[in-house]
């Protein structure tokens, strides 16, 4: 009999411990938040698809960060440019990579990363009819997307020179198939960031005149987030310094953007 007391007077503390360690484990292994990333995926080197996966240095990017980050876990959603922000808008992405440039608009409503690259803008045009400055594109063409920083440049331009403004044919096309339909005749500039046209010129052997554009205040590019995302915009920007400092971004600059294409050291802190 006293055995069996002794049993049943430890019992409790024994479901007490078990009850300790469940909540434990349960609250070490709940599933982490997801962030879903909007991307057109067409932008090489920056993000587009190979083999049917999403790849690039902003996507890259992206996954290491998501490697540190056990409370989080990154999926990418591929969707039209234009749908990007007002999904963001929406809720139904939370961050967005696709090669995004600074501007006070979008600043102004959503969050920015710390620069992930370097990438100035570039003035690109064909070799028998060099353009080699934005005063050089007052009468002339170009094709872009609405709501891009690249447009923004030849509308600020042009409300400055509305006696001879440049035209913008918003074609939808990606940035590939705008810098083959310029070699061919179809437009006259077009106004990109260098390292898409240096890679899109290399890899199409596409015969165009590129000129770097001294104009360009701020040529980073970052991951944006939407305003309610400030706790994952904070992980992300300390995880950012860490692959800064340990190499990693170095390595996936050289692996996707050809070259060493960092932000200064300054700007990361």
């Amino acid at each position: 009999m006293k055995k069996l007391f002794l049993l049943f007077a430890i019992s409790p503390l024994l479901v007490a411990c078990g009850q300790s360690k469940q909540e434990s484990t349960s609250t070490s292994t709940s599933s982490p938040k997801t962030i879903v990333v909007a991307t057109a995926g067409d932008i090489p080197p920056f993000d587009f698809e190979k083999d049917g996966n999403l790849t690039g240095y902003d996507v890259e990017v992206l996954k290491a960060v998501d490697e540190k980050l056990d409370q989080y876990k990154i999926e990418f959603q591929k969707t039209a440019w234009e749908s990007i922000f007002p999904g963001l808008d929406a809720g139904r992405y939370q961050a967005a990579a696709n090669n995004l440039s600074y501007t006070k608009e979008r600043a102004d409503k959503y969050l920015y990363s710390l620069p992930i690259a370097k990438n100035p803008l570039v003035l690109v045009s064909r070799k028998d009819k060099v353009l080699t400055s934005l005063q050089d594109i007052a009468g002339k063409t170009t094709q872009d997307d609405t709501g891009t920083s690249t447009a923004k440049v030849v509308t600020d331009w042009n409300q400055s020179h509305s006696d001879n403004p440049a035209t913008i044919q918003y074609s939808g096309e990606d940035v590939a198939k705008r810098l083959t339909d310029l070699a061919n005749g179809e437009f006259d500039f077009l106004i990109f960031d260098k390292i898409s046209v240096q890679k899109i010129i290399q890899d199409r052997g596409l015969d165009l005149n590129v000129v770097d554009l001294e104009s360009n205040d701020n040529p980073n590019n970052y991951i944006i987030f939407s305003s309610d995302q400030k706790e994952f915009k904070d992980q992300f920007d300390k995880v950012l310094k860490e692959l800064y400092q340990d190499g990693t971004l170095e390595k996936l600059s050289k692996t996707y953007l050809g070259g060493s294409y960092l932000p200064d050291q300054s700007q990361l802190q």
